[in-house]
């Protein structure tokens, strides 16, 4: 799909700071993290929403979500990850993806409110891609 960004980076004609790469789908850094080390996974196919996904590309799909969901804690030091999807309301990209969300007991993330952060370079942000992609193996 020509006006999808998400197709964009699985495709490799838009840069991402990529954590992974599988038949599956896509994990790449969010450029507006909540916290530092957010990543998106989307599937290589332009799917929509959760429900447009089809039935068989689920097992792997989730596989992936799952991977990316222990390898961040992992590669982080955080305690653990929230993982979240939006359907239409609230999806700023017209493309199935999930957030993997470092989490860290007092972070002070509450409720639905997702402050956002920025890196403080592209340096900063590949570091944070590496260090997450080392854990992915």
């Amino acid at each position: 799909m020509a006006s999808c960004v998400f197709c964009d980076i699985v495709a490799g004609t838009v840069p991402a700071f990529q954590v992974v790469s599988t038949p599956d789908g896509v994990g790449f850094l969010d450029t507006r993290p909540v916290f530092k080390g957010h990543v998106l996974v989307v599937p290589r196919d332009h799917v929509v929403t959760l429900p447009d996904l089809p039935v068989a590309l689920l097992p792997g799909f989730f596989g992936l979500v799952q991977r990316v969901a222990a390898a961040v804690p992992a590669a982080l030091g955080a305690q653990g990850t929230f993982v979240a999807n939006n359907n239409v309301v609230s999806q700023s990209v017209a493309h199935l993806h999930f957030h993997v969300v470092p989490r860290t007991k007092g972070d002070g993330l509450r409720g639905f409110f997702w402050p956002r952060t920025r890196y403080a370079s592209s340096s900063e942000a590949e570091s944070y891609a590496a260090t997450i992609a080392a854990k992915l193996g």
